[in-house]
């Protein structure tokens, strides 16, 4: 069952508006490669850090058209949560579940994933400061939220400690990406859907 499920799990999406123009590819059965360009270096890490440890394959093109960063961070991360999305297709034969507790120096994130076609999300991030890596916090907060929300599935993210705002987010992106690729990989002994609905 789990090879006829087995299908080139690639997503793309592209967005253009007045405010962005935004181009994400995603291969879940990648290695983990990245190729990031927003302008942003803080946030071209996290998609990098996103892409290494979920172990997807991540291409990412996105510029301003109005030079406003917080559209810029909240178009970009929608593009890639959508392009995830598009890639998980019917979602069969997945483990579906996924979880980890990572730590980042003084920082420890826990994350857990259900891939179940509802979304719901609930994102503690701890941060404290006013900018982390020249960002303002609550365009930091909206990228990671953004990301959750319209991946189409249930996430828990919450910061439980840490000293360094960078850390924590940081923390935060690895546990996601480890509880994702966990949720993502094929379960041998799977048989359609994870679900006693017979549906996600």
């Amino acid at each position: 069952m789990i090879e006829e499920s087995k299908h080139e799990r690639i997503g793309e999406t592209t967005r253009s508006t007045k405010e962005t123009n935004i181009k994400v590819t995603v291969n879940l059965d990648g290695s983990g490669n990245a190729n990031t360009s927003t302008g942003l270096p803080f946030i071209n890490h996290l998609i990098d850090s996103l892409a290494k440890h979920s172990m997807v394959d991540i291409n990412v093109l996105a510029n301003s058209n109005d030079n406003i960063v917080h559209h810029l961070i909240e178009d970009t991360a929608i593009s890639l949560s959508r392009a995830l999305d598009k890639a998980l297709s019917d979602r069969k034969c997945i483990i579906r579940f996924g979880y980890s507790i990572v730590p980042m120096d003084d920082s420890l994130t826990i994350a857990s994933i259900d891939l179940v076609k509802r979304q719901y999300s609930k994102i503690s991030l701890s941060l404290i400061n006013n900018k982390i890596e020249g960002i303002d916090k609550e365009d930091i907060e909206h990228f990671v939220r953004s990301l959750a929300e319209n991946l189409n599935a249930c996430i828990h993210i919450d910061v439980k400690y840490g000293e360094n705002d960078h850390h924590k987010v940081e923390s935060a992106i690895k546990a996601f990406a480890i509880a994702l690729r966990m949720a993502i990989n094929f379960d041998p002994r799977s048989k359609g859907v994870v679900s006693t609905k017979g549906e996600m």
